[in-house]
């Protein structure tokens, strides 16, 4: 079946303001492979149809008060608050976690320190689970604005965790499709789009070399002129 194209902003409109949005790539070796959980977007979405991505989805606007069990790990925080305020980077870490559980089924979280205290609405199914979301294994990988051309428009954060760190059985809400790992020297068979190959990149390079979280590092930020550039988030 041939793949729908993704759709341009029509002429003569207005460019959408990117909206906030979170991703979450697992990890694992397989051997010497580096293997990442993808699936496959539906034909009916507007966004990416029929393309194989990462967990992920907008920030919700309660995302930001949920309770968690662990915080974001601080070199990961300092990254993040570059560009975000404490708040904007807490929500982003949170949206990464929940639609990974909405769309893959899988946990990244530990004991709800709180049983008792009411939860945000869009974060029951998770809380009913006994859980609390745990940020404290996150690392923060790069950040991408979908170009102004299209239009419907992500300002993303894409995070990365080891599989180690995750529990559940695949499964979700059906809105990714043949949810599998995926070597990262297959997925050239796979339709993908350009910014998921080069942020698989440096999942790769990074799994393989993970950072000292004492040292001072940068994050790529892609800019799309036509062609991703790699710029930096400093």
């Amino acid at each position: 079946m041939a793949v729908k194209p993704e759709p341009v902003r029509e002429p003569g409109t207005k460019a959408p303001r990117p909206k906030d949005a979170a991703t979450l790539i697992i990890y694992r070796f397989a051997g010497k492979n580096v293997e990442v959980l993808m699936g496959q977007r539906h034909r009916k979405h507007k966004f990416l149809p029929q393309r194989y991505v990462f967990p992920g989805g907008r920030v919700d606007t309660l995302d930001s008060r949920v309770r968690t069990a662990t915080t974001l790990r601080s070199d990961v925080e300092e990254l993040l608050t570059r560009k975000a305020t404490p708040a904007r980077a807490r929500a982003l870490a949170a949206a990464a976690v929940r639609e990974t559980f909405e769309e893959a089924g899988l946990m990244i979280g530990k004991p709800d320190p709180s049983p008792e205290r009411s939860v945000p609405k869009n974060w029951r199914p998770f809380f009913d689970q006994g859980m609390a979301p745990c940020f404290e294994n996150l690392n923060y990988v790069a950040r991408a604005v979908t170009p102004h051309w299209r239009p419907i428009r992500f300002n993303a954060r894409f995070f990365m965790i080891d599989y180690r760190h995750v529990e559940g059985e695949l499964g979700g809400d059906g809105e990714l499709l043949d949810l599998t790992y995926i070597p990262v020297q297959e997925t050239k068979e796979f339709e993908l789009p350009l910014i998921t190959t080069r942020v698989m990149e440096l999942v790769e390079n990074l799994a393989r070399n993970p950072p000292d979280p004492n040292k001072r590092r940068t994050v790529t930020y892609f800019q799309h002129n036509g062609k991703f550039h790699d710029m930096y988030d400093e």
